[in-house]
């Protein structure tokens, strides 16, 4: 969401910086990217066309999306229209008339002291923004079977953090929701029968994730591809992108991570007709209505104090409502709620085998085996499956709902989601999770 707002500034910036038709050509543009690249997704995940069809869509869809609508406002009447396009400077130099190197000696003392504050408020930031993107990525519906590295995570970032002061350039952190996208991407899946043999439903088949291909390579490629993205013909090539078209595509991810959002689909069950909801749904075990419904205002009251605060001259200090929001659910809501309703509504986002680095989740005992992992008597992990390359079929199907299909040869049905899916930006990966 504050992705999404961001954009939506950019767009109403259009009217002061590029005139009355560069922003309606802008908001044109970028409505046209959301529904396209949406629909790419739509179609990866349907059954129109042939697989390899399908995939090719839902990976190079939005990508391709991009290109086309950067060239598309260069056509008949629209090239007369002086679109903000995407700034850019010189080639690996400061955007700025310096050295790299910030001259902090010569800064004031009564500065520094004023920047502590904001030190302190960006540190609870990063510590939020970056443990939140890694739980996202390393969620329970991800089989993953390398243990997790939050301490160096933080460790790393605060060197790259502390590189990145001395330099003067913008701090690097995980992102939201671009990690989880990328683990997205590295997902193997395969095709099961519904199990339910009656209805509409009958004879349809779902996909489920198998496992998670578990590497360093993709996250080297992306960092030399953003290196790459600083020399002179590349900047030329980004420099032509208007603005209108980058706002779509941020556009695209907000709307697919409101899809996959708790709050979202609270809201939906709330709102649905319950003779149609299906009994598996967790929240239909809560007996109280109301608990779902007192919940929820909780977590919109939570996302609009957030929101509020961004929006005035303390923007800056938005993370401290969000930890004010961890006594709330530490110490308020058990006195409200039940710890069975507390953990269908709010359950961990990441599996115990994650956590474990960590001391597990709250309230929870630690499991230290991986997410879907058994031990089986006499085998011995090969270095393919380690790597995630090969699947046992002694194991059982990783992911949410591992429990409730029912286990297929290896290799049936499975699909790879490729590298450069739909799903792009940087993600967060740390490197003793990695294989």
């Amino acid at each position: 969401m504050h992705v999404t707002g961001l954009r939506i500034q950019v767009l109403t910036r259009q009217w002061n910086d590029a005139g009355e038709s560069a922003a309606y050509l802008s908001i044109m543009v970028s409505l046209l990217v959301l529904g396209i690249a949406y629909a790419c997704g739509v179609i990866g995940n349907g059954n129109l066309f042939q697989r390899y069809v399908r995939k090719f869509i839902e990976d190079y869809g939005t990508p391709l999306t991009i290109i086309f609508f950067t060239g598309f406002v260069h056509i008949g009447h629209m090239r007369n229209v002086d679109l903000a396009t995407l700034p850019t400077g010189k080639a690996f130099s400061p955007t700025q008339n310096r050295q790299w190197f910030i001259h902090f000696w010569d800064i004031d003392v009564g500065d520094v002291f004023l920047a502590i504050p904001f030190a302190i408020l960006l540190t609870i930031l990063f510590y939020f923004d970056h443990n939140v993107s890694s739980l996202m990525a390393q969620g329970t519906e991800y089989p993953l079977r390398k243990p997790a590295g939050f301490h160096w995570d933080i460790f790393l970032l605060g060197i790259t953090t502390g590189i990145g002061g001395l330099l003067g350039i913008p701090f690097p952190n995980g992102l939201i929701p671009q990690a989880p996208f990328h683990t997205n991407s590295l997902c193997v899946t395969r095709q099961v029968q519904d199990e339910s043999e009656s209805g509409a439903t009958k004879g349809h088949t779902t996909r489920v994730v198998d496992h998670v291909v578990e590497q360093r390579v993709s996250n080297l490629a992306q960092g030399i591809l953003t290196l790459g993205t600083m020399t002179g013909p590349l900047l030329i090539v980004l420099h032509m992108i208007p603005q209108g078209v980058l706002a779509g595509l941020f556009f695209v991810m907000g709307v697919q991570a409101l899809e996959d959002n708790g709050i979202t689909a609270k809201m939906l069950f709330i709102a649905r007709d319950k003779s149609l909801t299906p009994a598996s749904d967790p929240l239909s075990r809560i007996q109280r209505r109301k608990a779902i419904l007192s919940f929820v205002a909780v977590e919109l009251f939570g996302f609009g104090a957030t929101f509020a605060i961004t929006q005035t001259i303390a923007a800056i200090g938005f993370p401290i409502i969000i930890f004010l929001l961890i006594p709330v659910r530490t110490f308020l809501m058990p006195r409200y709620f039940t710890a069975e309703e507390l953990s269908l509504l709010d359950a961990p986002t990441a599996s115990p085998f994650t956590m474990e680095s960590v001391g597990g989740n709250y309230g929870e005992v630690v499991n230290t085996l991986p997410l879907g992992a058994m031990p089986v008597e006499g085998h011995q992990e090969t270095d393919s499956v380690e790597r995630g390359e090969a699947f046992d079929q002694n194991l059982p199907v990783g992911g949410s709902c591992r429990d409730e299909i029912a286990p297929l040869a290896h290799g049936e049905g499975i699909e790879m989601q490729n590298l450069g899916s739909r799903n792009r930006g940087l993600s967060h990966r740390s490197p003793s999770r990695d294989g």
